[in-house]
């Protein structure tokens, strides 16, 4: 077991070696002299600034997950090379720095990946004209997202292929989009039930982050995804609720340094998360009431996080929520080992250890 989860780490570790160096390489067609991919005016600073911070953001690094299921995805079906898969990762991580520009705009977040926000730099560069550097920040997180609808329609796939891969990658897109706008509303809901927890998660993660990459994957690899709606979404909403559970704990007893931006981002911004709302259920009335302070203050100290992190322990909110991320992880792990036999074995052992891994991770 052990070494079949070795072997898993390395497949992924090789993936985002390789997407690394070809998302560089993609950035870099963009704007190559003798002939770029993308036209851009040929007077004005800032249209060259917009793409450079999106270039910067986007190879700043992350986890790649979409990445990785991308290729073992197709892995299922295939150990040959597979073609669209380089661009259908390029087109998946753009949506993801499209997302995190527009999140980070939502949440006046200052950090992100270790470093600075898109829209704290324009912030930084214009902070006379608040205005002007909140459009600027806009603006680039939608070049991202056109970019990365653009990159699977002017692939080299045969036409009925890329319009199949555009169609699931833009469906993602929307429902990230939707799931956003009600990750909004559940904020306005002082004690959210689970079921809707659930869906802000499954639009606005899931879908594009683990069931996008897999239709993906099998799109490219010959395969069709409808055949097997059911047993992908099924594994999608497991891992995404699993991860999305673990994202919160983290959020909260995570390492700042290893997470490249502050803990207590929930709580500051008021959000009613799934630890956010597992201390709101567990606390005294005393704790309540100053746990309510706590989401009413987006400027919050280090003390206050530490008083939540402790009535966390106390009532076992921390060692909760990391069995509720095991629960839905060993879900996804029992529906991929069903796939035993019809897939091939390598890429299907990979998803049964992907969601065990994907809880222990520390960013």
């Amino acid at each position: 077991m052990n070494d079949a989860l070795t072997a898993a780490r390395e497949r992924a570790a090789g993936h985002r070696r390789r997407f690394e160096a070809r998302f560089a390489a993609y950035f870099d067609s963009l704007t190559d002299p003798a002939g770029g991919a993308l036209q851009t005016p040929p007077h004005g600073a800032f249209p060259a600034r917009a793409l450079d911070l999106v270039r910067e953001l986007s190879l700043r690094g992350g986890k790649r997950l979409r990445v990785v299921l991308l290729y073992e995805a197709a892995a299922l079906v295939t150990g040959e090379e597979v073609g669209g898969l380089q661009e259908a990762a390029v087109a998946i991580e753009l949506l993801q720095t499209h997302g995190l520009i527009h999140d980070d705009i939502i949440d006046d977040a200052p950090l992100r990946r270790a470093g600075p926000s898109t829209y704290y730099a324009y912030r930084d560069q214009f902070p006379e004209r608040p205005d002007t550097a909140l459009a600027l920040a806009l603006l680039a997180g939608d070049l991202a997202a056109f970019l990365s609808a653009r990159v699977l329609l002017t692939a080299a796939l045969p036409p009925a292929c890329a319009l199949e891969m555009a169609a699931v990658h833009a469906d993602a897109a929307a429902a990230t989009v939707t799931g956003q706008i009600l990750d909004l509303e559940r904020d306005f809901h002082p004690d959210p039930g689970l079921e809707l927890l659930h869906t802000v998660t499954e639009f606005k993660s899931t879908r594009y982050s683990v069931l996008a990459p897999l239709r993906l994957g099998l799109l490219a690899a010959g395969a069709d995804p409808a055949a097997h709606d059911g047993e992908l979404r099924a594994y999608a909403t497991a891992l995404g609720t699993a991860n999305q559970i673990h994202d919160d704990w983290l959020d909260l007893f995570g390492d700042p340094a290893r997470l490249g931006k502050p803990c207590g981002t929930d709580l500051r911004s008021g959000r009613r998360s799934y630890a956010v709302r597992a201390l709101l259920a567990a606390a005294n009335p005393s704790e309540r009431a100053f746990l309510d302070a706590a989401l009413a203050d987006r400027s919050f100290g280090e003390d206050t996080l530490e008083r939540v992190r402790a009535i966390a322990r106390a009532h076992g909110v921390d060692r909760a929520l990391q069995g509720d991320a095991r629960r839905h992880a060993q879900r996804a792990e029992r529906q991929a080992a069903a796939w035993r036999g019809r897939w091939r074995q390598e890429a299907v052992a990979f998803f049964e250890h992907l969601p065990a891994w994907s809880v222990a991770r520390d960013h």
